[in-house]
């Protein structure tokens, strides 16, 4: 299993491909894959068949996955697609920090 530089709950913006600068909110991480779902990116349909009787089937829009390595973690404080770094902090406590203004992420 790899770790990811991205957790469920971080807000991050995608960097190529179709969706291109679009920021959204990580809502499920799959190490073991090195994927992440992200909330409104990457809108797949999927064709559904009803599965009892008097269930509606139909057409339905969700997120698809996509790579970890093509999101980047936006910086609560300046606002900005950063790289990450890890410091421990007064605590000792192992945490993530901003590149570009040294603020931590929580």
């Amino acid at each position: 299993m790899s770790k990811l530089h991205v957790k469920s709950g971080d807000t991050v913006q995608v960097i190529n491909g179709k969706y291109r600068s679009k920021r959204g909110k990580v809502m499920a991480v799959s190490p073991a894959e090195g994927k992440v779902i992200v909330e409104g990116i990457n809108i797949i349909t999927k064709h559904v068949k009803p599965k009892r009787q008097g269930e509606p089937g139909g057409i339905l829009k969700a997120e698809g996955a996509l790579y970890a390595c093509k999101v980047q973690l936006v910086c609560p404080k300046c606002g900005e697609a950063v790289r990450t770094g890890h410091t421990i902090n007064s605590k000792g406590k192992k945490v993530r920090v901003c590149k570009k203004c040294g603020a931590e992420i929580s």
